[in-house]
Parts: structure tokens; sequence; C-alpha cells
């Protein structure tokens, strides 16, 4: 169980060292100001599907506290927040215990959405974006859920094995 767990952490921690020193090579220069790679939420969505939502609230406020410290400045808190709260609110109405690939796919869209939202409401709450949400929405949060969707798509098969296997041992910690 302690492996799992530390495996996940450790998968988290990886994921968001590579969302910093790889995915800028990948991501062509056009389109580095319009998708916002968060690999690490994307994992937090599937915790919170596959395993629980008060587990992925505590992933999320820790994960996004450290991308609030490495990357903004500006305001410490919000990407912890929105990640955090989005995580919580998706795991109240996703709790199914084999979501299949086409609903964990719609999980990750509005989880995606949801959290984009968040922080711009935050932001426009203190200034710090000028645009309308119709701008924001057109050129930041649907290139980011698309992206954001491939890459769900890409990790369904290894991260549901694993959290169903975290899921079933944590079962059987209890049951003992």
């Amino acid at each position: 169980m302690k492996m799992n767990r530390s495996f996940l952490i450790l998968l988290l921690f990886l994921l968001s060292i590579l969302e910093t020193t790889i995915l800028p090579w990948i991501i062509p220069d056009a389109w580095q100001t319009r998708i916002v790679p968060n690999l690490v939420f994307i994992v937090i969505l599937f915790v919170t599907v596959y395993h629980h939502r008060h587990t992925a609230l505590v992933l999320g406020l820790t994960f996004g506290m450290l991308h609030d410290v490495i990357f903004y400045g500006r305001i410490l808190g919000a990407h912890s927040f929105t990640m955090g709260l989005s995580a919580y609110l998706i795991g109240l109405v996703f709790q199914i215990p084999r979501a299949p690939l086409p609903m964990m796919l719609s999980v990750v869209l509005l989880g995606s959405l949801l959290a984009d939202s968040m922080l711009f409401g935050i932001y426009n709450v203190f200034n710090l974006n000028q645009q309308p949400y119709s701008w924001a929405i057109m050129y930041h949060i649907l290139p980011t859920m698309l992206f954001h969707f491939a890459m769900a798509l890409l990790l369904y098969v290894p991260l549901r094995r694993q959290l169903e296997y975290l899921k079933k041992e944590t079962l059987k910690e209890d049951n003992a």
C-alpha cells in the first residue's frame, strides 16, 4: 500500500518536472501562449474518479501550491484552490468505480473547463486580466482542454490499472 501511494506522489512530481522541461519543447512556439499543459491536474482527476475525492482534494491543494510557487508568484494559492476544489467537485458528481473511457475523457474536459474558468474568475476579481470570458474560452481554455483530452487519452490505461489496484489494496487494509 505504501508503495502505491509513494508511486502516485512520485508520478505527480515526475509529471510536474516533465511539463516544465520537455513539454515546452514539444508544443509549437505559436501555441506556447495558448496551451497551458497541466499533466498533474489530469492525474488528480483520475484519482478523484478511481480512488477518492478527499485524496484528490489533498493532492490538488498540495501540487497546486507547488504550481503556484514555481510559476505564478503574483497570487499564491489560486492554482491550489482551483485544482483542489475542482477535483473535489468532480469527485462529488463522478464517483464511478469503473468509469469507461468516454466518461473519463468527459470528466477531464469538464474538470479542465471548471478549473480554468475558476482561475479566470479569480484573476478577474483581482484585475489581473483585461480580456472578456469569451476571449479566454477561445484562446486559452479550449486549446488547453483539447490538449488535456489528448493527454488523458494517452494516460487512461496505465493510470486506471494503477488506481484500481490502489483502491483494492486500500479496501483490503480497511477490511483487515
